[in-house]
């Protein structure tokens, strides 16, 4: 028996799309398998990591439990969409300056955390750093150097808007 396809349409990274993708295929399946772009991570595949996370309509979820049809007539950013090596957002930069990466697996979507979360408040306190990550796991880093990276670009980032 073959799979039904859904038919969705939808903005990724400012770009849209039109796809016909199997009923059950969801959103993480679609980032990296159909459209390549290969940033957002494939951790647990349950939503407990956060490897996958990815902004969707102005809010953070995990891709591996969006379907497709949930995806139809989204606005979805990636960490592709929140820069690249030859321009990187301060958020990507202060993770590098402050040593926040280790293996590297874990940091899109500690990005697209914190992106999302300095979006939402620009002015964070430390606990609101740590809850806003919270969603993200990390076997590395011991979470100490992302939280600073994650105060570091706020920073920036509020001497940039003024």
């Amino acid at each position: 028996m073959r799979l039904k396809e859904v038919n969705i349409n939808f903005t990724l990274n400012k770009e849209n799309y039109s796809l016909s993708v199997p009923s059950n295929m969801t959103l993480l399946q679609i980032i990296r398998d159909v459209l390549h772009l290969t940033g957002t991570k494939c951790g647990c595949e349950k939503g407990e990591c956060g490897a996958c996370t990815v902004i969707m309509n102005g809010v953070s979820v995990n891709a591996c439990l969006v379907i497709a049809a949930q995806v139809d007539g989204s606005s979805i950013t990636t960490i592709e969409g929140i820069g690249n090596a030859l321009n990187l957002h301060p958020i990507q930069k202060a993770f590098v300056e402050e040593g926040a990466v280790q293996c590297g697996f874990c940091t899109p979507g500690m990005i697209v955390s914190a992106y999302y979360l300095l979006n939402k408040n620009p002015s964070a306190s430390d606990d609101e750093i740590r809850e806003g990550l919270s969603g993200n796991l990390c076997r590395c880093t011991g979470y100490l150097k992302i939280i600073e990276a994650v105060k570091k670009a706020e920073k920036e980032l509020n001497e940039i808007k003024r």
